[in-house]
């Protein structure tokens, strides 16, 4: 598991994540080799019994790979075969999750899951393991598109989360603090608020909101395998990567090749595109922006989707044409409606206000419309977030049509259930500020119960006096669950 120790006169110095914007670093990113490294390591667990070193192998892959940033991993694919680990990777599998095209579900497994994972381990272990096509769906998006998830099968699941356990001991040592998405112990307030206070604290005058096209469908497979390798030198855990990749889709009962992308909806599929992305976009934008001669930058990152703020207009736009150069560099694109520069900042409201242009424009970021304000306390330059309307009217479409699909359960049940989705609907929204919009998404939840009732038997005359008593009972009231991103990050940091 562990690699062998450099002599202490070529050590590297163990870094912070978001430290990692060195030369070597900026030169790793273009697919070349970031340092030699090491490629013989030893087995250090043999001398341990199954089922000790679950936890301790991983925090010394974790602490070698902290310490030597230039470290290629040779020996770790026993440590994603072991039958304490898919074990324990199981237990922590959704139970009701879809099935894959073998239709075999977590109960199914679980009736034989001992041999079950005999089975699997000893073809892991043998390479005779075989990824299988993932399943096609499409789900609804805001904008009324579909979007395309695969849903592997148990196994290959299974194995991937296995592999993601293993590996995000080596890169979460690597990946860079802006970079939140799909990590463990970071969540979307996190990143929301790393923007809200960087908006606030820093020289930021002008804003990239930027997407990236068809992200998960346009990854090369060949630029992937050579940044997975620059830590990773077990081919056996290569081959693995390359099974999942070239697994194929199946559409409508055929199966169609996979050249390029990775499914949404597979374990491993976040942490393969935050590794493409730590390669072709963090390091490359973290190297840049140390140079502060031309002004501050500044970025926060979640999956594909990110936000970059700018001290000047100029500095943006050199920027944004370099990026987009970057990105063909490395078979991506930019999605030219949903990446635009943008004027944000304190002096925003009196600088168009002196061209005589419209108020500062708003940019979506994580379902909240990013909004320049003033606080009427002190006339201080703030930011208000506020739902996204788009989101919030695609949300009450489907929680509209899921209330017809109920109308003739008992009032306690839609209650239950309006309670549950309320609730859920707090809990992430629920920032300072954004109270409107939550009581306006509340009344309209209640005003969709009340017509639905009308429309059961003869209670079309249910007046709202009595239909108020249901609403105050089942209904939950307004509650901020998130406090203001200063107070947040100031604990944290």
């Amino acid at each position: 598991m562990n690699g062998q120790r450099k002599s202490d006169s070529n050590k590297v110095p163990t870094k912070s994540p978001n430290k990692a914007g060195t030369k070597a670093a900026a030169e790793g990113m273009e697919g070349k080799t970031l340092t030699k490294g090491n490629t013989s390591q030893q087995n250090t667990s043999r001398t341990q019994k199954a089922g000790n070193d679950v936890p301790s192998a991983l925090d010394r892959i974790r602490k070698l790979a902290s310490q030597e940033k230039g470290t290629k991993f040779n020996n770790l694919m026993h440590h994603i075969y072991s039958i304490d680990r898919l074990r324990k990777c199981f237990f922590e599998m959704k139970k009701k999750a879809a099935a894959g095209i073998d239709k075999v579900t977590w109960k199914d497994y679980e009736e034989n899951l001992e041999s079950n994972l005999q089975d699997l381990s000893q073809r892991l272990k043998s390479g005779g393991y075989k990824a299988k096509p993932v399943r096609r769906v499409f789900i609804d998006k805001a904008d009324g598109k579909k979007r395309p998830l695969g849903v592997p099968v148990l196994e290959d699941k299974l194995v991937q989360r296995s592999a993601v356990e293993v590996m995000n001991a080596i890169y979460e040592t690597d990946f860079l603090g802006f970079s939140y998405g799909y990590r463990p112990g970071q969540s979307q307030h996190n990143c929301l608020d790393a923007l809200y206070v960087a908006l606030l604290t820093c020289k930021v005058n002008w804003v990239m909101d930027a997407d990236i096209k068809g992200f998960f469908d346009s990854l090369d497979h060949e630029w992937l395998i050579k940044f997975v390798e620059h830590r990773i030198g077990d081919n056996r855990v290569i081959r693995l990567i390359r099974k999942w990749l070239k697994a194929g889709v199946m559409v409508g009962g055929l199966k169609e090749e996979t050249n390029e992308g990775v499914p949404q909806g597979g374990s491993i599929s976040p942490l393969l595109a935050n590794i493409y992305l730590h390669y072709t976009l963090d390091l490359w934008v973290d190297h840049k922006r140390k140079d502060k001669s031309r002004g501050e930058v500044i970025i926060v990152r979640w999956a594909d989707d990110f936000v970059m703020g700018f001290e000047h207009r100029s500095q943006a736009e050199n920027f944004l044409a370099e990026l987009q150069e970057r990105m063909r560099k490395f078979s991506l694109e930019l999605h030219p409606e949903k990446t635009r520069i943008l004027e944000f900042g304190p002096y925003a409201v009196n600088n168009r206000k002196r061209r005589e242009q419209s108020k500062p424009e708003t940019f979506g970021f994580l379902g909240f419309t990013h909004i320049v304000g003033i606080k009427r306390s002190n006339r201080m330059y703030t930011v208000f977030r506020r739902t996204i309307g788009k989101k919030m009217r695609a949300k009450l479409t489907e929680i509209k049509q899921e209330m017809r699909n109920r109308m003739h359960h008992p009032v306690e049940d839609q209650g239950k259930w309006l309670k549950s989705v309320i609730e859920g609907h707090n809990r992430y929204y629920g920032v300072p500020g954004n109270q409107h919009a939550m009581m306006v998404f509340r009344f309209a939840i209640g005003q969709l119960w009340w017509r639905t009732l009308r429309r059961r038997g003869n209670r079309r005359k249910l007046p709202w006096k009595k239909m108020k008593r249901f609403v105050d009972l089942w209904l939950p009231q307004v509650k901020l669950h998130h406090p203001y991103p200063l107070r947040r990050m100031g604990v944290i940091t």
